[in-house]
């Protein structure tokens, strides 16, 4: 069954009610999600395997730690591109795949235009980043894709979702476990997480 981590911290909590803000501008909300979006990397991270290493600082030996995860990063295009940036800043290492889904605006599906992974995922830490969970769709579609190409683990990442999304999620994908910073209260008839932030993508990047 999946693991639903809420991410409870409160500069995440701050950082969420400036999101909300209609009145927010484009540059501080950029800013913010880039808060929100570290934090919950930071949680993502936190057990991750890693290995005992041998440090040498400038006045001698030290124990340190290496991660051992081989890690590949999935944003769906294009809002999940705002928590790529921030992801990238924690794992410079890690590959970057590319699957573009596009909400048809009368039915509320998603369709798949644009897909670009990297060869070898196979047995592979895939982090899904995906900022608004309102149906599920879009995340579901993706997960599903991404599984075609035996990861070892795959984790979705998200800043704000509705209950709608996080069942179908469940019952799609029991085994991917969930983190996110908002379980809002329900979608719209458009489809729209309520009380929601907007749309995440055009309040992003200003279109």
């Amino acid at each position: 069954m999946s693991k639903i981590k809420l991410i409870d911290h409160s500069l995440v909590k701050h950082s969420l009610s400036v999101l909300r803000d209609k009145t927010t501008k484009t540059e501080m909300f950029r800013r913010h999600t880039a808060t929100v979006s570290q934090i919950i990397i930071v949680e993502v991270l936190k057990d991750i395997a890693t290995k005992e290493i041998t440090v040498e600082t400038p006045l001698g030996n030290s124990k340190g730690h290496k991660v051992q995860e081989k890690i590949v990063v999935v944003p769906v295009l294009r809002a999940g591109l705002s928590m790529l940036f921030s992801t990238r800043d924690f794992l410079p290492w890690a590959s970057v795949g590319f699957i573009g889904l596009e909400r048809d605006e009368n039915t509320a599906i998603a369709r798949e235009y644009y897909q670009k992974l990297p060869q070898n995922i196979k047995n592979k830490y895939v982090l899904i980043l995906d900022p608004m969970l309102a149906t599920g769709g879009s995340l579901v579609d993706t997960i599903t894709a991404v599984k075609q190409k035996q990861p070892k683990n795959i984790s979705a990442v998200c800043i704000v979702g509705a209950p709608e999304g996080i069942e179908r999620l469940k019952k799609n994908h029991p085994d991917v476990d969930l983190y996110i910073a908002a379980i809002d209260s329900h979608l719209d008839e458009n489809k729209f997480i309520v009380p929601g932030l907007g749309d995440f993508g055009d309040r992003y990047f200003g279109t």
